[in-house]
């Protein structure tokens, strides 16, 4: 039987800046529209909800150094803070933590979307305790455009060519050139299509039940149906660094589960709240 795979081997770069000789790539492309996005939808929940414009800037300026500092950050403890690797090539690979200069060099690339979790709640509870914005309030709020940004960062990563798939034989395999002739699933594009519908569901939740869900649960169900995807679609993936091939569980499937269980937590404790502010509703 004929198949006819996608081919796949876009250009990273959109244009070189002429003088300077720097290149403008789509992958910084889809992070600046993925905070420019974010920022937009954000708007409009904070002018419903009676919030500043003033408040919501200083907001976005903390989650975009939270997200960028906590995805580096976090590649580096989760995928080689100790690892020194040499490949074929003879290019050695060196460990972050062992050789900590290496931390800096962004240009090599290394951002883990664990670590941007991490780093996104590290920032919003840091605005929480400066603003005393209502914390779980503001989680619930923000979980409305973090998949929208996930879809836009999963895009970059299809036009990168990078966390590519498993060899598979779907029609709708790609092939992706700068890596290898063979057919693989674009694991890539399932998470950012899945953001996309995620970021509708939430935005929905917002629109039409904020007021019918106790604080708290539109973070916790964030958790569970994002991570419970990023587990299974772990499984179509091909590891990103030598050390995980003798694990049973890949270090984003480890990470993932924390994720699930803080966010089952958040929907019983949700939940358990408006039980108690509306106990005529049980």
């Amino acid at each position: 039987m004929l198949q006819f795979f996608i081919e796949w081997n876009p250009s990273p770069e959109i244009f070189t800046i002429p003088g300077i000789d720097w290149p403008v790539r789509w992958y910084g492309l889809m992070w600046a529209l993925a905070f420019i996005a974010s920022h937009f939808i954000m708007n409009r929940i904070y002018k419903a909800e009676g919030r500043t414009e003033k408040d919501l800037d200083t907001l976005t300026l903390y989650i975009i150094l939270g997200t960028v500092l906590g995805a580096r950050i976090g590649h580096c403890l989760f995928y080689g803070p100790w690892f020194d690797e040499t490949l074929a090539n003879g290019v050695v690979i060196e460990g972050y933590l062992s050789h900590p200069l290496n931390i800096l060099k962004v240009y090599e690339g290394g951002l883990a979307s664990h670590g941007g979790a991490i780093g996104i709640i590290t920032a919003m509870i840091l605005y929480c305790l400066k603003t005393k914005e209502n914390w779980l309030w503001l989680f619930d709020r923000l979980v409305v455009v973090v998949p929208l940004a996930g879809a836009c960062i999963r895009f970059g990563n299809l036009i990168n060519s990078e966390i590519i798939g498993k060899v598979t034989d779907v029609p709708w395999a790609f092939i992706f050139v700068k890596e290898d002739p063979l057919p693989r699933h674009p694991a890539q594009l399932y998470e950012a299509i899945y953001c996309i519908f995620l970021f509708i569901l939430m935005y929905w939740l917002w629109k039409n039940k904020r007021e019918k869900v106790g604080p708290g649960f539109m973070f916790g169900l964030l958790c569970v149906l994002l991570f419970i995807e990023r587990f299974l679609d772990e499984f179509l993936k091909e590891n990103q660094v030598e050390f995980e091939n003798n694990n049973l569980l890949n270090m984003g499937q480890i990470l993932s589960i924390p994720f699930v269980l803080i966010g089952l937590f958040m929907m019983w404790r949700s939940y358990k709240l408006k039980e108690k502010t509306f106990p005529d509703l049980k």
